[in-house]
């Protein structure tokens, strides 16, 4: 049984229709007009307890519409959203303690506190034994080296530190699904890393379900399994990750250098990108031609110096995913 289950949600806002000008304002005093945004359009999808998911699309696609919907916030306009066997906006209290969300533009830390009293405080606000407590507050920051600034208040942090104290503090609970949406906007490499390691390690220790938000391709190459795509409120993608990248990209790059002249070479299944001196540089699709035979092609061809293999680049696909769809 999937833990998130996601049929045929529509979710649509009312917008207040009003023209420029004081006579329009006064106007709408008496009588509003509206038109109808759809935000979400028959929507479906299934998540399995212990995935890690990228939920992927341009700004405005429905993502964060979707989240809330997850969460309890929103009421889908129709259709059926199941967190757990529970209706989140019916179950909110109950849902709230299921999951755990991280917003990588807001905020739920107390300014002036210190990092280990806020720890303190979200115990109590979700009654956690003290033992759990104790528990997860040592593992969570071990994992997150937090060690040297527990007892820095908050607004003295660095974007990095206050970020972990975030993933920390939404995970106090041990909830079974964590909702992370930009977690490593604005960051620098060395603590994107961090966190990265840090969402992989939870999910194997903790079989914490994930669903991850985000424009960093890099996030979901390095951190997800399998990307759900949507535009305009509609998927348009759900698979693997590699299955993703080998529908979107151009394909595998090799380069080869050769040790002196080498023969031309003729497959159909190889595209030549460049051929200059004794270097030769190929596309190729896995689906079509493997590594191995395509590098047995070029070793007939001449004798080889220097093999470099480029795979398909997540970022790359995203953006001839969207190419696409806006050309059609």
């Amino acid at each position: 049984m999937s833990l998130i289950r996601v049929e045929n949600v529509n979710k649509d806002f009312r917008i207040n229709k009003r023209e420029k000008g004081v006579a329009s304002a006064f106007k709408t005093l008496i009588k509003r007009e509206y038109s109808v945004k759809n935000a979400v359009s028959n929507l479906s999808f299934r998540i399995n307890e212990g995935e890690i998911v990228g939920y992927i699309g341009s700004n405005g696609a429905g993502k964060s519409t979707t989240i809330k919907m997850l969460s309890g916030i929103l009421v889908p306009t129709s259709g059926e959203v199941m967190v757990d066997g529970l209706v989140p906006y019916k179950n909110r209290k109950v849902n709230a303690k299921k999951i755990g969300v991280v917003f990588g533009q807001r905020t739920q830390l107390y300014w002036n506190l210190p990092i280990e009293e806020t720890f303190d405080l979200y115990r109590k606000i979700f009654k956690v034994e003290p033992s759990q407590f104790k528990k997860n507050v040592d593992f969570f920051v071990e994992l997150l080296e937090m060690q040297p600034f527990l007892r820095t208040p908050v607004r003295q942090l660095s974007l990095g530190q206050r970020m972990r104290a975030e993933l920390v503090v939404s995970l106090l609970h041990d909830p079974k699904i964590l909702y992370l949406d930009e977690p490593t906007i604005g960051l620098d490499i060395m603590v994107k890393q961090k966190i990265r390691k840090f969402i992989r390690e939870l999910n194997e220790e903790k079989n914490t379900t994930i669903i991850l938000t985000t424009h960093d391709m890099d996030d979901i190459d390095q951190i997800c399994n399998r990307v759900i795509a949507i535009e305009k409120g509609q998927k348009i993608f759900d698979g693997s990750i590699d299955k993703f990248k080998n529908n979107y990209s151009q394909g595998h790059k090799l380069s080869i250098n050769f040790k002196n002249k080498h023969s031309d070479v003729r497959d159909s299944r190889l595209t030549i990108l460049e051929n200059k001196d004794n270097k030769v540089t190929i596309l190729f699709r896995k689906e079509e031609i493997s590594v191995t035979e395509c590098i047995s092609i070029l070793s007939n061809i001449g004798e080889i110096e220097d093999i470099k293999i480029t795979e398909p680049n997540m970022e790359k696909a995203f953006e001839n995913l969207y190419t696409i769809r806006t050309s059609n």
